[in-house]
C-alpha cells in the first residue's frame, strides 16, 4: 500500500462467511472493504451517518479485489484503508486484508461517485473534501 494515513479495522471471520472448505467466500472481502471505509470515514472525522444527515451520499461505482491467500474460520483478519485520490465528484479508496500471520490475503480498490438524496451526482461538498485531505495530508 501506498504512503498516507491507513486505518485499520479487525474483523474475526464467521462460519457464514465461508465456504464448505471453512475458507472465506469472495464476497465477503468486498463486505471487509465497506467495513475499512466506514471506519476511515470516521477516522477523518467525517463518519457516513453525518454525510447522510447533510445530504450527501457516497455511491460505489467501481470494486476490485485481488485475492492472494485464503482467510478461514475464526481467523482474525485487518483490514488496512487507505485513501488514494479525490476528485470533484468522486474518490477512491485501497484496501489490503491481511492474515494473522501478516500475509496478505487480498487487496482491493474501490471508486465513488458523491451523489444528492435524489440519486444525481454532485460536486463533493467542501467540508468533506477538506476533512479528506486533511485526514489524508493531501
Amino acid at each position: 500500500m501506498e504512503e498516507g494515513p491507513v486505518v485499520e479495522s479487525r474483523v474475526r471471520v464467521r462460519y457464514a462467511e465461508t465456504d464448505a472448505q471453512r475458507i472465506v467466500y469472495h464476497a465477503n472481502y468486498i463486505v471487509w472493504f465497506e467495513v475499512g471505509r466506514t471506519d476511515y470515514c470516521e477516522a477523518a472525522g467525517y463518519p457516513y451517518a453525518r454525510m447522510e444527515a447533510e445530504g450527501v451520499f457516497i455511491a460505489v461505482v467501481e470494486a476490485r479485489a485481488r485475492y492472494r491467500r485464503g482467510a478461514r474460520y475464526g481467523d482474525v483478519v485487518t483490514v488496512r484503508t487507505r485513501f488514494a485520490e479525490l476528485k470533484s465528484r468522486g474518490c477512491t479508496f485501497l484496501y489490503e486484508v491481511v492474515l494473522p500471520d501478516g500475509s496478505l490475503a487480498a487487496e482491493g480498490e474501490t471508486r465513488h461517485i458523491f451523489m444528492d438524496v435524489g440519486g444525481r451526482s454532485k460536486l463533493v461538498p467542501p467540508p468533506i473534501a477538506r476533512a479528506f485531505r486533511a485526514f489524508a495530508g493531501v
